[in-house]
């Protein structure tokens, strides 16, 4: 039984590496001769868009999926006139748009940060205005491409306050770079919300509509880019795990969703001064944020999301409504640590009580993700101290 998949990169490779034991084959197809998914499956080195590297896909494969969300979704489209593709090419297209992506957080009853479009220099310098950054009504804006860019990528952030620049000439500055990307699609400016804490959820939704979740993990970014993730996120309000659950439920129904979705949530304070969700983004396959889960839950994300493309039933997730909103967990405590630029020393991971080490087998280079280190402890406090560990291993 065969799986095609767009994209070769370490979500692929972590793909494979679980179905394999499950009896499952693998086949990718990614432009990059030297993709991670390589070193495990056959690979197919052509561009996406290639029409015989796609009838080689999908060629005896039982179902195709993708672990890279800026695969063309005209590819995905394609390819369903002819083959089974999960996530479908809807959910693609929807998420690879950013304004897309708010308007459905929007119609599903996500609350999202306050958002207007822009296709220019006026253009922003008129969502300054209505957004309240030029009255000092709103303390900053992001701007963001609607297409492509991940890990901060493609970004820009506009402040006002004392001994900074003036938002004229701040958008001066920042538009050089962001000239290109609204010309390709168009911005997204958002106003900046003040959060306490940057939350995900990985949900996965199976092809008769079943689904399942994990509980909410805190995570912690460094420059744009997931650095640590702890699950479940310590300290959660009631009622907030539900929350996010039935507003992920209500988008997987939308889009008639198959396979893992991850959602980013800020934590926020409403006027009452209770914690709220806010929306930010959203991924259309396994998540950064999800790796734990090799390790900390029954079933992986990795697993859950081949089981539900192909048709099997969903594996169990865990004690989310046991684990993720009380103050002190009553199960496992895991984390994740990304390993950036340069690989520590494999015996410094081995020798911390509940680590696991994960090679993606890329080289070095600067900035890049290139493994990560799953931690594993009864108490948040463990956990805690082998993170630490872990950290100080890592290559400054």
């Amino acid at each position: 039984m065969t799986v095609g998949v767009l994209g070769g990169g370490q979500l692929g490779r972590m793909l494979a590496l679980a179905g394999i034991p499950m009896g499952l084959r693998f086949r990718f197809l990614d432009p990059d001769p030297h993709a991670p998914s390589a070193q495990v499956a056959e690979q197919i080195v052509a561009p996406y868009d290639d029409p015989a590297a796609l009838d080689q896909l999908t060629a005896g494969a039982r179902v195709v999926t993708y672990e890279f969300e800026n695969v063309p979704a005209a590819v995905a489209q394609r390819l369903e006139a002819h083959a089974s593709v999960h996530p479908p090419a809807l959910a693609l297209a929807t998420l690879q748009d950013r304004l897309l992506e708010k308007r459905l957080f929007v119609e599903c009853g996500v609350a999202v940060p306050e958002f207007v479009h822009a296709s220019t220099r006026d253009d922003l310098l008129a969502a300054a205005e209505q957004l309240g950054l030029l009255d000092g009504r709103a303390p900053g804006l992001v701007v963001k491409s609607r297409r492509m860019g991940y890990d901060g990528k493609g970004q820009a952030v506009l402040r006002r306050g004392a001994g900074l620049p003036p938002v004229q000439q701040q958008i001066d500055a920042a538009w050089p770079d962001l000239a290109p990307r609204a010309a390709a699609g168009g911005l997204i400016v958002e106003r900046f919300v003040p959060f306490t804490r940057e939350l995900s959820l990985i949900g996965v939704r199976a092809r008769d509509g079943g689904t399942r979740f994990y509980p909410l993990v805190q995570n912690h970014h460094e420059g744009g880019v997931l650095r640590t993730t702890i699950a479940p996120a310590p300290g959660l309000a009631p009622g907030l795990q539900q929350h996010a659950e039935d507003r992920a439920r209500a988008i997987m129904q939308k889009l008639d969703y198959v396979g893992v979705l991850a959602i980013e949530f800020f934590e926020s304070r409403d006027e009452s001064g209770a914690p709220t969700l806010l929306g930010n983004e959203m991924a259309p396959r396994v998540h950064n944020s999800g790796h734990w889960t090799i390790e900390g839950a029954p079933t992986s994300q990795f697993e859950n999301h081949l089981r539900a493309i192909l048709g099997w039933p969903l594996g169990d997730t865990g004690a989310t409504d046991c684990c993720s909103e009380r103050s002190a967990p009553c199960g496992p405590v895991s984390a994740m640590i990304n390993i950036l630029g340069r690989f520590p020393r494999r015996e410094d991971i081995l020798a911390i009580p509940g680590a696991h080490f994960h090679h993606y087998g890329k080289a070095e280079r600067p900035g890049r993700k290139i493994g990560h280190v799953t931690v594993v402890a009864d108490t948040p406090a463990a956990v805690a101290a082998a993170v630490a560990r872990v950290q100080a291993a890592l290559p400054g």
